[in-house]
């Protein structure tokens, strides 16, 4: 299995949590092949709303929750 990655984000209640106000207004970045373009991609998209501190963004590794004991 290749390994995948996911970069959201969106407003979340606290700037100190990852609590989502809001799960139907979530700004899916996309998935990426490897961390190197999913952090790329991250920065980016965090750069953007860098002086929000209510908007989060962040990187997930698909393939450790597909298969976790690998």
């Amino acid at each position: 299995m290749s390994k995948m990655h996911l970069v959201f984000g969106g407003r979340v209640k606290d700037p100190r949590t990852l609590e989502f106000e809001d799960l139907s207004k979530m700004d899916v970045v996309g998935f990426f092949p490897d961390y190197k373009s999913a952090e790329n991609a991250w920065r980016g998209a965090a750069q953007k709303t860098v002086d929000d501190a209510e908007m989060r963004y962040v990187v997930v590794h698909l393939h450790k929750l597909l298969e976790p004991d690998v």
